[in-house]
C-alpha cells in the first residue's frame, strides 16, 4: 500500500481538466514540464498563458521532503511560522550526519552517539508537526523518495538540490532552500519562474559498458554546469523508453550538475514495473489510467524543434562510457579520450580509492552491474589495486542486495561496506591516508566533484563515472586503463574484463526488515520540542531585522570572491555539518572557502575598520563590521552559488551583517535563497564593472526606495584614493520577493500575515 493514495488520487482527478485549460489557453500542444506545472498552479485551473523564463508563478506541490542537514534550520524556522502541522505531506530522511569510516555498522553507532541531541529534535519536531521521520540508517532521501513517495506526474520540492532524482518517476521535483519548504508546509504558494524546457531526445538502445550514468555525463559536458539554469530537462524517444526507472533517476539526480531547476521523463512501462516491484501497483494502475497526461502531447514528439527551446539528440547506441572530471562535473571525457586527457593533464595515474553508491547510483540495478566486474575480480585472479568502498542507496537495497550476496561479492573483492547514507558524496568522510594533502586520484559514481568537496584536500582529483566503470578502475589501480580494450594482470596470465551484466529488479524481490519508518503522532499538539538554550548545535531563530527604508550607505566590501565559488566554498560541509541547526556557530564557516580576487588566498580578507588593515578570516571581519552597525557586501564572479542547496549559504551573510551579494550570474537556488533571507542578490548590468571592485572599498546601494521589478539599482563605489565609480545592478525580483526584502526575510512575512501584522522582534 502506497504512502498518501487519497492524495494521489486527487491529483490525477484533477489532472485532466487543468491540462485541457492550460492547453486552451497557450492555444498549442503542450510538453510534459507544462501538463505537470500547469495541473498544480496554486490557483487551480489556468486564466492565463505564462511565458518560460519570464512569468513568476505560484505553485502548489504535492509534497516536501527535507534531508537531515537542511531540515535542522528549515523545521527551526516553520516553529515560527505558528502553524500546528504540516499543510501537505512531509518527510524528514537522516542522511546527511553519518560520518564514513569504518564500516557501516560502527559508523551507524558512531553517529546515532554524536548526533543524538538532532536526532532527537527531528523526531520530536516531526512527531508533533505531523511530519514522517526516517531514521538513520534507512537510507539517502532520494532513493527513498523515489522507492516509497514519487509518483508519475506529481510535483515535490526538497531540501537538497538533487531532489530531481524523482523524475526518474516522471515526477517534478526540485531543489530548494528551507525558506520555500516552510511557504510550503505552512500552506503557502511555492513561487518559481516558469522555466523554459530543453528536450532530449534519446534514440537507440545502450549496450555493453555504456549505463544511464553516461547520458547525463555527456549532457553535462554539451550544457556545461550552467547550462540548463531557468531550465527543466525534459527526456523522451525510444531510448528513453528502454531505461530502467533507476536509470532515469540516476538522469535526473545529475542533472542538479547543469544547473537545471529539474529533469523529467514521461511515464512508461518501466516506470510502472519499479511502482509494482516497489509495493505500489496501485499508483501504477492508477498512473496507467491517466497515461495521456503523464506525456508530452503528440505533436511535440513528432516536432521537438518547434516546442523545445533547445533540442539535443543522442544516440545510445553508439553512446560511450564517459569520465567527468576533475574539479567540476561538466568536464567531459568518453572513455576512448581519457587515457590520453590524463596523461596531457598530468593528473596522477595511480587510482587510490574508487567509491560507488551515492544517492545517484545505489540501486539494485547498479549494485548488480558493478558486482558483475567484482565477481571477476575475484573469478580471474585479479589484485585489486585501490581502496574499494560501497554505499547502499537505503535499507531495502542493502538488505536486498545482501540477502541476494551481491554484499558478499564486493567483500571478496576487498571492498568496504558503508552506512547508507551520504557519506563521502558531501565529505562526510574520515578518509584513511598517510597525507591529507598529496596531491591524488580517486573515482566515484557520485554526482559532484568540486576541490574538496570529498575529504577537504585541494589536490584530490575526484572524477565521477558509473559504478561499473568505478569498479573496474579500482581493480587496475590506474586511471590509464581502458576497460573496452585493455587487459591486466590475472593470476594465470593478462586477462581482459567482460562487459558487466545488471538486473533491473531483483528476482526475489525487495525485502527488508525494518526499513527504519517512524510514522508521527496523530495529534502533536502535545509533543514538546526541546532544544537546549546552552546547546552548540541547535539554536532557536529570531527574526532579522526589517529593511530600514531607506538607501543603504557606508557598506564595507567584504571578499570579492575570484572564479568557482560553489555553496561548498561559501558553507563548507563535511566536519561543519554539526552545526547546521545552530546558525550562530555555523556562520564561522563563511565563505572561508572562497578565492579573495586580491591576494589569491582563501579565507584571508583585509578588516579595513577594527584590525588596523590586516587580514582576518572572512567570519571575524564580517563580524567586527556587524558589531560596529556597518553592512558588509560580498562580490561574486560567474554561476555564484553553483552546486547543494543550503540556505545556509545565504542565512549566514545574513547573519552576519551582509546586506547584498553583487555577482556576475547567480545559481537558481542561491539566488532565491538570498531573496528569502530579505538579502539583495543583484548582478552588474555590464559584467566588466566586476573590476572596478577595488580592495578598500565601501558601497552604496541606491534606488531602494523606489525598488519595483525590472528597474536597476544602483552602487557607488568610494575608493581609498578618494575617486568613485557609479555602476548599474540588474536584479530579477517581483513584487513579491520586494516585500520579503522589506519585511527583512520571507518567513517575516509569514509570521505578519500569521499574527495579523503584529511587530515583529528584530535581530
Amino acid at each position: 500500500m502506497a504512502f498518501d493514495l487519497e492524495m494521489i488520487r486527487a491529483v490525477y482527478a484533477g489532472m485532466g481538466s487543468r491540462i485541457e485549460a492550460a492547453r486552451t489557453a497557450v492555444g498549442r500542444p503542450l510538453t510534459l514540464t507544462e501538463k505537470i506545472l500547469y495541473a498544480h498552479l496554486y490557483g487551480g485551473t489556468v486564466s492565463q498563458a505564462y511565458e518560460r523564463g519570464v512569468s513568476y508563478v505560484d505553485f502548489a506541490p504535492d509534497r516536501v521532503a527535507m534531508q537531515d542537514a537542511t531540515a535542522q534550520m528549515a523545521l527551526l524556522q516553520f516553529m515560527q511560522a505558528g502553524k500546528a502541522t504540516a499543510a501537505v505531506p512531509s518527510t524528514v530522511h537522516c542522511d546527511h550526519l553519518i560520518q564514513a569510516k569504518d564500516g557501516a555498522t560502527a559508523d551507524l553507532a558512531e553517529a546515532n552517539a554524536e548526533n543524538r541531541e538532532v536526532y532527537d529534535f527531528l523526531a520530536s519536531v516531526s512527531n508533533k508537526y505531523g511530519i514522517g521521520f526516517w531514521k538513520p540508517g534507512a537510507g539517502i532521501i532520494h532513493q527513498v523518495v523515489l522507492e516509497n513517495y514519487a509518483f508519475p506526474g506529481g510535483m515535490m520540492i526538497g531540501t537538497d538540490s538533487h531532489t530531481p532524482n524523482a523524475g526518474g518517476l516522471g515526477m517534478i521535483a526540485i531543489g530548494v532552500g528551507g525558506a520555500d519548504a516552510v511557504d510550503v508546509m505552512a500552506g503557502m504558494a511555492w513561487e518559481l519562474k516558469f522555466p523554459k524546457v530543453i528536450g532530449v531526445k534519446l534514440t537507440g538502445k545502450m549496450n555493453g559498458w555504456t549505463s544511464a550514468k553516461d547520458v547525463i555525463l555527456k549532457v553535462a559536458g554539451i550544457l556545461t554546469v550552467k547550462g540548463g539554469t531557468g531550465a527543466i530537462v525534459e527526456y523522451f524517444g525510444e531510448g528513453a523508453e528502454s531505461l530502467s526507472a533507476t536509470g532515469k533517476g540516476t538522469i535526473c539526480n545529475m542533472g542538479a550538475e547543469i544547473g537545471a531547476t529539474t529533469s523529467v521523463f514521461a511515464y512508461d512501462e518501466k516506470m510502472g514495473d519499479y511502482l509494482r516491484g516497489t509495493g505500489r501497483a496501485d499508483i501504477a494502475e492508477l498512473a496507467g489510467a491517466v497515461r495521456q497526461h503523464l506525456r508530452a502531447d503528440d505533436e511535440i514528439y513528432t516536432q521537438p524543434e518547434r516546442f523545445f527551446d533547445q533540442l539535443i539528440e543522442i544516440d545510445l547506441n553508439t553512446l560511450e562510457p564517459y569520465v567527468n572530471g576533475p574539479f567540476t562535473p561538466d568536464a567531459a571525457w568518453p572513455i576512448s579520450q581519457f587515457a590520453a586527457a590524463v596523461r596531457e593533464h598530468g593528473w596522477p595515474e595511480k587510482l587510490e580509492v574508487g567509491l560507488i553508491g551515492s544517492c545517484t547510483n545505489s540501486s539494485y540495478e547498479d549494485i548488480t552491474r558493478a558486482a558483475s566486474i567484482a565477481a571477476q575480480a575475484v573469478q580471474k585472479g585479479l589484485h585489486v589495486n585501490a581502496e574499494f568502498t560501497i554505499t547502499p542507496g537505503s535499507e531495502l537495497v542493502r538488505y536486498t542486495v545482501a540477502r541476494d550476496g551481491l554484499l558478499d561479492t564486493f567483500a571478496e573483492m576487498g571492498g568496504v561496506v558503508l552506512a547508507n547514507a551520504c557519506g563521502p558524496c558531501i565529505g562526510q568522510w574520515a578518509r584513511h591516508t598517510d597525507d591529507p594533502k598529496r596531491k591524488n586520484s580517486i573515482i566515484t559514481s557520485f554526482n559532484r566533484n568540486f576541490a574538496k568537496r570529498n575529504d577537504g584536500n585541494p589536490n584530490t582529483h575526484a572524477f565521477v563515472a558509473s559504478p561499473e566503470i568505478v569498479t573496474a578502475f579500482a581493480i587496475a589501480g590506474d586511471l590509464t586503463f581502458n576497460p573496452l580494450t585493455d587487459t591486466l594482470a590475472g593470476a594465470n596470465g593478462p586477462v581482459k574484463l567482460d562487459e558487466p551484466r545488471g538486473v533491473e529488479m531483483p528476482p526475489r524481490g525487495f525485502a527488508v526488515e525494518d526499513a527504519g519508518f517512524q510514522a508521527p503522532a496523530a495529534d502533536g499538539s502535545a509533543v514538546q520540542v526541546i532544544v537546549d538554550p546552552a546547546s552548540d548545535r541547535l539554536e532557536l531563530l529570531e527574526p532579522f531585522r526589517p529593511w530600514e527604508g531607506s538607501d543603504l550607505m557606508g557598506l564595507r566590501l567584504l571578499i570579492k570572491a575570484q572564479g568557482k565559488c560553489t555553496t561548498d566554498h561559501i558553507s563548507m560541509a563535511g566536519p561543519w555539518l554539526r552545526f547546521r541547526g545552530h546558525l550562530d556557530n555555523i556562520s564561522n564557516n563563511m565563505l572561508i572557502g572562497a578565492t579573495n580576487a586580491f591576494n589569491g588566498k582563501a579565507n584571508e580578507v583585509r578588516d579595513w575598520v577594527s584590525q588596523g588593515e590586516a587580514y582576518v578570516p572572512v567570519p571575524q571581519a564580517a563580524r567586527n563590521y556587524k558589531a560596529m552597525g556597518i553592512g558588509s557586501v560580498v562580490v561574486g564572479d560567474e554561476n555564484y552559488g553553483e552546486g547543494s542547496s543550503r540556505e545556509h549559504a545565504a542565512m549566514e551573510p545574513r547573519h552576519l551583517g551582509v546586506r547584498a551579494v553583487i555577482v556576475k550570474s547567480f545559481a537558481r537556488i542561491h539566488e532565491t535563497n538570498l531573496k528569502k533571507q530579505g538579502m539583495l542578490a543583484l548582478t552588474f548590468a555590464n559584467k566588466a564593472d566586476y573590476d572596478l571592485i577595488e580592495e578598500g572599498d565601501m558601497i552604496d546601494i541606491l534606488g531602494l526606495t523606489s525598488f519595483t521589478p525590472g528597474q536597476p539599482l544602483q552602487a557607488r563605489l568610494h575608493h581609498t584614493d578618494g575617486d568613485t565609480d557609479l555602476i548599474t545592478l540588474n536584479h530579477t525580483y517581483n513584487e513579491g520577493q520586494i516585500e520579503w526584502f522589506r519585511a527583512g526575510s520571507a518567513l517575516n512575512l509569514i509570521r505578519l500575515k500569521e499574527s495579523g501584522g503584529a511587530q515583529l522582534s528584530q535581530k
